[in-house]
């Protein structure tokens, strides 16, 4: 398997800063990507994978102590450093206490920063936090879901035409749950709490959007999603092989385990 730079996310609304960061992290052979704001930062982490994200307390739209409360809600633990001018304490204990893993007082030395990042990385790497979702982990298998190959180690779709596309953190968990449940009905409770994680506030609605996403990707590349039937007012089922008959509502809860 080809080898990856870790991602370094940069949230931080000094762009002076941000250059020199940028440069400063590749130099030591690792991949930057840098937002502005909270919300965008959120918004990239809720489809996308980083292996640490640096980020400042003071942001233009939300504080750095909302942006981690956001993330941990969503399911998301990439470990995070704080950047900040806060010197007191205070900042620090509370920083720790919402979940930062370390914590970086400017103005500060790059080499120290990078060996900070490094040691978070190593941490991760020792602790076998590959996590992409709830239920799925950058160092999983490849697998088979309805004819395409899915590639968790680099978030993409390979289709049977030799297409690639890229998709998104939860939908890998999505497609994962259904490959390794196969004719096992699955509500949408079930497969929120093992994408997004047992204590997330997700609409079924909204987790539905995704697999509506999903079948039109699959359509696009003439590959069929038959294989996954939806089950109104329950959830989904996943089966083997395209020659399983449709069943009534009814015959499905009778004949199958109901998760």
């Amino acid at each position: 398997m080809q080898k990856t730079k870790p991602l370094i996310l940069i949230a931080e609304d000094d762009s002076q800063l941000t250059e020199v960061l940028t440069k400063q992290l590749n130099l030591s052979g690792l991949n930057v990507q840098v937002f502005q704001n909270g919300t965008d930062t959120v918004n990239f982490l809720k489809r996308n994978f980083a292996s640490v994200i640096l980020l400042d307390i003071n942001l233009p739209d939300v504080d750095g102590f909302n942006v981690i409360h956001q993330l941990r809600s969503e399911g998301i633990s990439t470990p995070v450093i704080f950047l900040t001018g806060f010197s007191d304490e205070f900042y620090k204990l509370k920083g720790f206490d919402v979940g930062a893993d370390d914590f970086v007082t400017k103005p500060f030395s790059f080499t120290e920063l990078v060996a900070r990042v490094r040691a978070v990385l190593k941490r991760t790497s020792l602790s076998g936090d590959f996590s992409i979702t709830g239920n799925a982990a950058l160092n999983d298998d490849d697998f088979e879901f309805c004819g395409a190959k899915i590639s968790p180690a680099f978030m993409y779709i390979v289709f049977p035409n030799g297409n690639k596309v890229r998709i998104g953190k939860k939908e890998i968990g999505i497609l994962k749950h259904f490959a390794y449940n196969t004719d096992v009905i699955l509500s949408r409770k079930n497969i929120i709490h093992s994408v997004w994680g047992e204590h997330a506030n997700v609409r079924s609605r909204s987790m539905d959007q995704y697999i509506v996403k999903l079948r039109q990707i699959f359509k696009n590349n003439d590959c069929s999603m038959d294989r996954l039937r939806t089950l109104h007012g329950i959830g989904y089922t996943y089966c083997k092989n395209s020659s399983t008959p449709l069943m009534t509502r009814r015959e499905y809860a009778d004949s199958c385990d109901i998760l």
